[in-house]
């Protein structure tokens, strides 16, 4: 149980447990700092760029675009949340005993979400031009996203112990430590360590806790909300900007950390009244159904299944550079169709001569299956030739014909001899 350095906060909350803060805020790797506040800040651009790419392909968008628009969104959104914050806070970075640098010292916290989204939206829409996708489509996609990666941005506030409410009794109290750089023993609330933390310095309201929980539960109004009324043209990230000013109001009146003041109230509820009110207009203005998930294809970029980088105009002519060699393949199975259709050739003369052989004997002679046979024979040997050179061009066809004639005159030799003996046997049997 963390113990406060006020008896009278420790007597009302004596068996209740404070929330303590972190010892550190950044560890080193070698000469290499890592600080927490930076790996939060990472892994919420990470939970909203996987997050909003999966939203994004189910309502018709490519895979990959969402990390595409995040090249552009993330720097300017970097940018511009510094430029908000040292704009407001110019006091911190500005005057005497300040250094100017000190603004370019991201890690050391100070993103005003305001310059962040609003420039980051500016980044969005070069990248969204660029794919050719309407922007408050895509805006509608990544919406809970981003508002679940500023919670996750919160817990940097916890390490860096900032942006905290004023003493508290409620037993979720956030202790504060002091800090102290190790190696000059300054005081150094950012990079120092903590020393006793039995001892802590205050017991305030954590708010960026509460902004963490509130931010969450924005993020599951808003996908309740887009499952059950379809929104899109934007009116979904219109709901989230109305949904988190209308939280951060009451967050930023119970902080007491340094800020810029306007008629005694901190800039910040000023311009979370403004925003909401825009975003609420916006919801009331825009109508219309969500968009048709052709529209949010957009136009191929290199990487892309479908991109063309004009090297598809070149295919037909390497495809007919092919076909050549598609019909030669086809020429050379034709040609032995053609040798099959030349051996079929030869064996129909040969029948053709076996036929003219039959036609001419005389029916019933006797002699007249010498003929046949020596045609059958003829027609075998013309198709073993063919078949034997059913592989080369032509030579089936010319190997029937050489061997067809021969075999149409010996038939008709043996015809003619059959006749004469017959005529003679004729002239005899007359003459006895």
């Amino acid at each position: 149980m963390g113990r406060v350095s006020d008896p009278s906060l420790a007597a009302a909350t004596p068996f209740l447990a404070n929330i303590p803060s972190p010892p550190q805020g950044v560890w080193y790797l070698g000469p290499v700092p890592l600080r927490a506040y930076a790996l939060c800040i990472i892994a919420g651009i990470v939970v909203a760029i996987l997050w909003g790419d999966r939203r994004w392909r189910a309502r018709g968008g490519r895979k990959g675009t969402v990390t595409d628009v995040a090249v552009f969104a993330v720097p300017f959104g970097l940018v511009g949340g510094r430029l908000y914050h040292v704009a407001t806070d110019w006091y911190k970075y500005f005057g005497p005993g300040r250094d100017p640098l000190d603004a370019l010292k991201i890690w050391q916290g100070g993103l005003g979400i305001w310059g962040a989204v609003a420039l980051g939206a500016v980044g969005a829409w070069i990248a969204c031009r660029r794919r050719g996708i309407p922007l408050p489509a895509f805006a509608d996609a990544i919406a809970p996203g981003l508002i679940t990666a500023q919670a996750i941005g919160r817990l940097g506030n916890w390490f860096n112990q900032e942006l905290y409410g004023a003493p508290t009794t409620v037993p979720w109290g956030l202790e504060i430590y002091r800090r102290i750089d190790p190696e000059s023993g300054l005081a150094d609330p950012i990079a120092g360590h903590a020393v006793d933390q039995a001892a802590p310095v205050a017991v305030v309201h954590p708010t960026f806790l509460y902004e963490l929980l509130w931010n969450l539960l924005i993020a599951l109004v808003l996908v309740w909300a887009d499952r059950q009324f379809r929104m899109g043209r934007g009116r979904l990230f219109a709901t989230y900007v109305a949904g988190y000013t209308l939280g951060r109001v009451w967050i930023e009146m119970m902080r007491t950390d340094q800020a810029t003041h306007v008629l005694g109230i901190r800039i910040n509820v000023f311009t979370s009244i403004v925003v909401f009110l825009l975003a609420v207009v916006y919801l009331l203005v825009v109508r219309g159904k969500r968009e048709d998930p052709d529209a949010l294809r957009g136009r191929p970029l290199p990487g892309d299944p479908d991109y063309d980088d004009g090297s598809a105009a070149g295919k037909p002519e390497s495809g007919g550079a092919a076909e050549p060699a598609d019909s030669g393949e086809t020429g050379e199975h034709g040609d032995s169709g053609g040798s099959g259709g030349g051996g079929s050739g030869g064996r129909a003369e040969a029948s053709g001569s076996g036929d003219e052989s039959a036609s001419a004997a005389e029916p019933g002679s006797a002699e007249e299956s010498v003929p046949a046979e020596e045609s059958a024979s003829a027609g075998s040997s013309a198709s073993a030739g063919n078949s034997a050179s059913a592989g080369k061009p032509g030579a089936a066809g010319n190997s029937g014909a050489a061997e067809e004639p021969p075999a149409a005159e010996s038939t008709s030799d043996d015809a003619a001899k059959v006749s004469s003996t017959t005529g003679e046997d004729s002239a005899e049997s007359g003459k006895n």
